[in-house]
């Protein structure tokens, strides 16, 4: 008998305990029991894994504490681990160091800016940093609220002092209108096409002016995978593109249970670009 503590929010609980799982998991002989942070976990348990989705600093703490004592129980994933991808300026850090070599794809980040305050100087950072528009504004920080996953559009210098700081600036990748998520839980790694935005071409830049406010993009409301589609934008990565990806990633970033937002760049088979990557994701 396996028996796993977790700590996640109540709309994690409702998305990922579904009736599905816990009845596969107890033909297993898996048990999943509520971990009370009110209590000392020593006082709780035993557990052998604890699956956690918490981002406070009195929690990371709580649970550290607890691993000095207890090393054999399996900790998913790391408090520390996590807290590399609750920066997106830390985030994409170890994608841009890879190499990824892998036959004839090529992997990179889009070219970024991290603005921390005065959104008055974003103008003049933006053109010293050589950065083209249109620019997509994301949160700095990644904390598991909605209002960290929305998202931006500028397509103008004039709008850019209408940003809210902290933020991260991406350039924009025109990329088909298609993002792949690619899930990674231990060696395992599961594929999805998801609707992103829109390509931008030169009559968009021309004739749209100002900040566009998006809605969550990529959620699973936005699936593709049965939409009709140029199979050239539909196509998935490669297979062993992804392997190594995760492989690296795993070890670099010592995580179990994450994702990774994928595009491929329009009109370039061979160039994909990492946008995002997230920590224990909603994996319906």
């Amino acid at each position: 008998r396996l028996v796993v503590g977790y700590a996640l929010t109540k709309k994690k609980v409702k998305s990922f305990l579904q009736p599905k799982l816990l009845l596969l998991a107890r033909k297993k002989g898996i048990s999943f029991i509520p971990i009370d942070e009110t209590r000392p976990l020593s006082e709780q348990g035993p557990f052998d894994i604890i699956l956690h989705k918490k981002t406070s600093k009195e929690w990371q703490r709580f649970l550290e504490d607890y691993h000095e004592v207890h090393p054999e129980v399996t900790v998913l994933d790391p408090p520390n681990a996590i807290e590399h991808l609750n920066n997106r300026q830390s985030m994409l850090e170890e994608v841009a160091d890879l190499n990824l070599s892998s036959f004839y794809e090529e992997v990179c980040t889009p070219r970024q800016l991290v603005i921390m305050k005065d959104p008055s100087s974003i103008p003049t950072a933006v053109a010293m940093a050589g950065l083209t528009l249109p620019l997509v504004a994301k949160p700095l920080v990644v904390d598991g609220t909605s209002k960290s996953h929305e998202l931006s559009l500028a397509y103008d210098e004039a709008s850019l002092p209408m940003l809210d700081p902290p933020l991260v600036l991406q350039e924009f990748v025109n990329h088909g209108g298609i993002l792949f998520k690619v899930y990674i839980i231990g060696e395992a790694i599961q594929v999805v096409r998801r609707f992103s935005l829109p390509d931008v071409n030169t009559y968009d830049l021309l004739n749209n002016v100002g900040i566009y406010r998006l809605p969550r993009v990529s959620c699973a409301a936005a699936s593709a995978d049965h939409a009709d589609l140029d199979p050239r934008i539909a196509e998935l990565p490669p297979r062993p593109l992804l392997e190594k990806l995760g492989r690296e990633l795993r070890g670099r970033l010592g995580l179990r249970l994450f994702n990774i937002d994928m595009i491929r760049e329009l009109g370039a088979n061979d160039r994909y670009y990492i946008i995002d990557i997230n920590y224990f994701p909603g994996v319906d």
